[in-house]
């Protein structure tokens, strides 16, 4: 037990867990709500020069960084390539273990534009940084809302900003891989813009599926050499997602997943 790590030994007991999560959450709704004016003044500033909202999205994206410093039980950190040109456009591609995969990916140093649910978009202060950053309202099995959602992607790869979307669809129960959705392999080669996998290993623990309380994690997120789409056709869309994901699951088995 003493060589237990102390973040580790606070989960043993039940109420140190619990009252941890509820101090956790407490914490992100203050900084949510602190960073919504300092959002709304950049957005306002910049509009007139920033048509693809990169710097409102930037600093959004800030706020899970500052989060991941203040909670106790999460450890993220970033590895691989480095983006050295923050407006050269990506489809950036994860797999997706937790709503905690969000906070991790934001660690990364450049702005990307999220491809996410509808539900998020109404829930206040939330809702309103993410309107205001341009990230992409999608509603599940609406064909509707996915023709829109691409529309919307495909211009803000226009603004020369990368788009990220997770082609399981949907957070792992489990951790496990699932099977990747066309969508982004076939933005990738209509656009002609190359993908730049990633993949996540140890969110899952962070905050389990169905569950709200935080646990004990360290966790990584490996950014992968970008994966052209030049000469592809849409016939080529399976053999795409299908490389990528292979690549992807060979990471996270690397990084110990």
């Amino acid at each position: 037990m003493p060589n237990t790590p102390f973040r580790h030994r606070l989960l043993d007991n039940p109420v140190a867990a619990t009252v941890l999560s509820v101090w956790g959450w407490l914490v992100l709704g203050v900084l949510l709500i602190t960073w919504l004016p300092l959002v709304a003044v950049v957005w306002a500033v910049t509009a007139p020069f920033d048509r693809g909202r990169y710097w409102p999205g930037w600093l959004f994206r800030k706020v899970t960084v500052v989060f991941g410093w203040l909670n106790p039980l999460w450890r993220f950190r970033t590895s691989g390539l480095k983006v050295h040109d923050p407006r050269r456009p990506y489809v950036v591609v994860s797999n997706h273990e937790s709503f905690a995969d969000m906070f991790l990916i934001s660690h990364l140093p450049w702005e990307m534009k999220w491809l996410g649910k509808s539900d998020f978009f109404g829930y206040p202060v939330v809702g309103w940084l993410m309107r205001m950053a341009a990230d992409i309202r999608l509603v599940r099995g609406n064909k509707d809302s996915i023709v829109a959602a691409m529309k919307s992607a495909r211009d803000r790869l226009d603004k020369k900003v990368s788009v990220m979307i997770f082609p399981e669809g949907t957070r792992s129960r489990d951790g496990s891989l699932g099977n990747f959705k066309d969508g982004a392999f076939r933005l990738a080669i209509e656009t002609g813009h190359p993908i730049l996998p990633m993949a996540v290993h140890g969110t899952h623990e962070a905050i389990r599926k169905g569950d709200w309380r935080f646990g004990v994690t360290d966790a990584e997120v490996r950014v992968l050499e970008p994966i052209s789409v030049e000469g592809l056709t849409l016939d080529d869309v399976d053999a795409l997602r299908d490389r990528t994901r292979d690549l992807i699951a060979a990471t996270v088995t690397d990084m110990g997943g």
